[in-house]
């Protein structure tokens, strides 16, 4: 045993370590990034032979994780909570086959949406596919909980949902480790039809899983990680789950003793503790970090005129993140605002690093957009989306991971003309691909740029599955080779670029553009890499 300066990440990666893990499968997407980030480097997962690649998109991070633990071994695969849609397919009949070495799917959910579209909830996905949930409160218990989500996994045969938050992921804090355990052995499934949904077994494995879901809230771990002390005050009552319960005790640590409180770390949450907190209380705040899902289920739990206070009521922001003053303010106390941000401090948009290669594609691609018109730009997730903002202003849409594809052929269908897709080279590989594959079918007239600069840039600059392949690729896709071609942005070529693009998008078919530049930043660490490696040789 040892004490470590963690991150919430680190944590759950050291956890999953140190509790045999086998295979670590995931999609790079912050708050989640630095889970797969540490066991790629620890020393502790190489002598252990744990797989720790990433994968193409959260799907097949999912798939994969999955047949892991079809052959026994212990499985984690991460990512944020958009990325959990991408692979809800798999995760949602993962719940109905089963698994045999223990399953952990971690979602980092994103509050605020300090880097992401929208701030949904993973913990629906947890009562949609009737799993387990865990939601740590802090580092401590991130570490301790994976343990427990391992060994809940393997002794329900199921797999088990580990959701977090930003606030969680990103923040340090000592965490105390464990023994190590050895990893499981490979061992085939004992029912060797429990994977084969056919509608048939399904049904049987459906009926399984419901009568499995209806008796978790009484396994002593579920049970265990949800502490209801009852308080000397009957005025209000307060639920507070995961991260929520730091900021309720920041608030009334001195003072908790007056308030009867249900502190929730797993899911599903037992009923009789929740009657008993509202038996001695006249008002029951509920404190969750996402949206009302206790709140929510509370109201239609109890049948009984209780006051539930939460988002749903305005008592809580509907919207947003949690912290200390809204919690605050919840509880009727005079909440901290801290001091103003002096006058001199002016907000600083976003904007491509010096150097920056889609900054030069975006230059050459405005001029040549001013003569066909507004409206016509279709962009994707990652660094590149900065062409939205000034002095660019040209990115019309950002929805998902390959919808710049995918609308602008919607749009061309629609007769919109000439019309373009902007895509990263990683979001290609992750879910660009299958629009590619409908416009060439329909060789429909748009221009598919590419901006390949060999690394997933925004979430750090991890390995692209995209490297060297582009162009196989396109071509193995269907796309003419005759209208794909290769550029490279830089300003010395800005006038050879604009003509590329310009015959490119007046082309009444598919076309397709490969704007190839190595990333400033991960060029400048590699460059340092290979200086240090070569005065480390010539000593």
């Amino acid at each position: 045993m040892q004490k470590l300066l963690l991150l919430g990440d680190e944590a759950i990666a050291q956890a999953a370590l140190d509790a045999g893990l086998s295979g670590m499968y995931a999609y790079p997407g912050t708050p989640s990034t630095e889970i797969m980030e540490y066991i790629q480097v620890s020393r502790q997962a190489a002598a252990d032979g744990v797989h720790r690649e990433w994968s193409s998109n959260e799907k097949t991070a999912m798939e994969a994780a999955l047949g892991m633990s079809y052959a026994g071994k212990r499985a984690m695969v991460a990512m944020k909570h958009v990325g959990l849609n991408v692979a809800a397919d798999a995760f949602i009949n993962s719940a109905v086959t089963g698994v045999n070495g223990g399953l952990v799917v971690v979602a980092a959910d994103d509050p605020s949406m300090h880097s992401s579209q929208n701030e949904q909830d993973s913990r629906f996905y947890g009562r949609f596919a009737m799993v387990p949930v865990f939601e740590p409160r802090n580092q401590q218990e991130a570490y301790d909980m994976i343990f427990d989500a391992f060994a809940l996994s393997e002794k329900y045969r199921l797999p088990v949902l580990f959701r977090i938050t930003t606030r969680l992921a990103h923040s340090r804090s000592a965490v105390r480790t464990r023994e190590k355990a050895g990893q499981n052995s490979l061992t085939l499934p004992s029912d060797p039809r429990q994977f084969v949904l056919l509608p048939a077994i399904a049904r049987k494995q459906y009926r399984r899983l419901t009568g499995v879901y209806e008796k978790l809230h009484d396994d002593p771990v579920i049970e265990g990680n949800n502490r209801l002390t009852e308080g000397r005050g009957r005025e209000m009552g307060i639920i507070a789950c995961g991260i929520a319960y730091n900021y309720l005790m920041e608030n009334i640590g001195d003072r908790s003793g007056e308030y009867s409180i249900l502190s929730v770390g797993s899911y599903p949450l037992n009923r009789d503790k929740v009657e008993a907190l509202v038996a001695r209380s006249d008002r029951v705040l509920v404190l969750e970090e996402g949206y009302p899902v206790i709140e929510e289920h509370l109201r239609g739990l109890l049948d009984r005129d209780v006051t539930v206070l939460g988002r749903m009521d305005g008592t809580v922001p509907r919207d947003g993140e949690l912290n200390p003053s809204i919690v605050a303010s919840a509880l009727g106390l005079e909440a901290s605002t801290g001091k103003d941000v002096p006058s001199v401090v002016r907000q600083r948009p976003p904007s491509f690093c010096k150097g920056c290669g889609h900054a030069d594609l975006y230059s050459a691609l405005a001029e040549v957009m001013t003569e066909a018109g507004p409206g016509r730009v279709f962009s994707d997730i990652g660094c590149y989306t900065l062409g939205a903002l000034p002095p660019y202003s040209m990115v019309n849409s950002c929805v998902d991971m390959g919808a710049s594809v995918t609308m602008a052929v919607g749009a061309a269908d629609a007769g919109l003309f000439p019309a373009v897709a902007v895509i990263g080279d990683s979001t290609f590989t992750h879910s660009g691909m299958t629009g590619l594959l409908d416009a060439v079918i329909k060789d429909s007239p748009i221009t598919l740029i590419i901006s390949d600069n060999s690394t997933t840039g925004m979430t750090g600059g991890q390995k692209s599955q995209a490297t060297d392949r582009l162009e196989s690729i396109c071509l193995g896709l269907g796309v003419d080779p005759h209208h794909l071609k290769v550029i490279v942005p830089l300003r010395k070529n800005h006038e050879e670029n604009k003509a590329i693009i310009r015959t490119e998008l007046y082309h009444k078919g598919l076309s397709v553009i490969l704007a190839r530049r190595e990333c400033i930043q991960t060029a400048s660490r590699r460059k340092k890499a290979e200086a240090a490696d070569k005065n480390k040789s010539g000593k």
